[in-house]
């Protein structure tokens, strides 16, 4: 098993038990950012945390880890 299997392993076991912490970041992250930029790139924003939830919620080929996206506030 090569060093890549392994950590792949590790990040896909990690994202099981972990799923809605994880998802809670990715939101938490792309909230600043986008309060950091005053809400101009908040479509490319969330485009780039879905792709993210996405991807880590893909990774054992189930789509079962990552809760979905919680619904866009109000301006």
């Amino acid at each position: 098993m090569s060093f890549l299997d392994k950590a792949k392993d590790k990040l896909t076991k990690a994202v099981d038990q972990h799923g809605d912490k994880i998802a809670e970041g990715i939101d938490k992250a792309g909230k600043a950012v986008n309060d950091k930029t005053g809400g101009k790139h908040a479509d490319k924003i969330n485009k780039a945390t879905g792709k993210a939830r996405d991807a880590l919620d893909a990774l054992d080929g189930k789509n079962d880890d990552i809760p979905p996206p919680p619904p866009a506030a109000a301006p």
